[in-house]
């Protein structure tokens, strides 16, 4: 299928570019609480609860809800809401739960201690799946609280429309070498759902082929990834390292409280390292989507 004419991410389209990177830009949010919309139940949204929260994930592909649910633990929570924003198709990894949510916890024994989603270590920049195969690409996420760490556990949010305004303004080279099919290789190994995969080669950015959408396949790891060896393609990874390690405004970084939850379009995220005690053990739960958030679409957003 043919991309629709306003294509923002064509290098050679600069026109549609700059019309789309100043619309974007254009009141974006300044922090980690102007994400937030207060909900009372997210499993029924009301109209306007339900406008709230796309309007902040048309603008900056994510948005964070605070409910009165708390520590209430239902994973229909997470499903319920994904419904309400077209998200039905869930990646059912290995260690997910049986439902196809995951409950992200530390683990210190079985299969998941080995993985370290399930441990209190710190987790590098990433967008989730980036080890998934084309046909299973991740395009939305959602992650619910309903116990927090005892003491960490933060979160840094980026859209990752942004990290590609940021590097096209830099050098639009940066994007055509992180577009290229073979620019980042994740060789064969057990990935962090401890699923056995074969190498998984492919670009950083990547067009949705219907709706143009764009979609980053990225991780900060240095173990087990392997990354083209040019000097652009270096020249740009390590552009976007040191934008992540920076103190950039459109880094938002907050810890999750029980009852809070994030939906999302697969943008970059990390997590700090955190510490349980008997009174509070971090529990979240994630759902990983084929789909993307509905309403989201360049088509939507910013019409001709």
């Amino acid at each position: 299928m043919s991309h629709p004419r306003f294509n923002p991410f064509a290098l050679d389209n600069d026109a549609d570019y700059q019309n789309w990177r100043s619309r974007k830009l254009e009141n974006y949010p300044a922090s980690f609480a102007d994400l937030v919309v207060q909900i009372n139940d997210p499993r029924y949204l009301t109209p306007s609860e339900r406008d709230a929260l796309l309007a902040l994930c048309r603008k900056a592909n994510m948005a964070l809800h605070v409910s009165k649910v708390g520590q209430e633990a239902d994973k229909e929570i997470a499903r319920q809401l994904g419904l309400q924003f077209g998200l039905e198709r869930l990646d059912r990894n290995l260690l997910a739960d049986d439902d196809g949510i995951t409950s992200i916890a530390v683990h210190a024994s079985g299969e998941r201690q080995h993985y370290i989603p399930y441990t209190d270590r710190p987790i590098k920049w990433h967008t989730d799946g980036y080890y998934n195969p084309p046909e299973r690409k991740i395009w939305a996420v959602q992650l619910h609280c309903v116990c927090s760490a005892a003491s960490g556990g933060s979160n840094g949010l980026m859209d990752h429309e942004i990290a590609y305004i940021l590097l096209r303004d830099a050098n639009p080279d940066y994007i055509r070498a992180l577009m290229e099919p073979d620019v980042m290789t994740i060789p064969a190994r057990m990935d962090d759902d401890g699923i056995a995969r074969p190498d998984q080669t492919g670009p950083v950015f990547s067009l949705h082929p219907a709706s143009g959408d764009l979609h980053m396949r990225y991780t900060a790891r240095t173990r087990s990834i392997s990354w083209k060896r040019t000097p652009l393609v270096e020249a740009a990874v390590a552009f976007l390292d040191q934008l992540l390690n920076s103190d950039s405004p459109y880094i938002f970084r907050g810890r999750m409280e029980p009852g809070m939850g994030l939906i999302c379009n697969n943008v970059l995220h990390d997590r700090a390292a955190f510490s349980d005690d008997e009174s509070c053990r971090r529990l979240l739960y994630r759902a990983r989507y084929y789909d993307r958030i509905k309403g989201t679409e360049l088509t939507a957003v910013y019409p001709a």
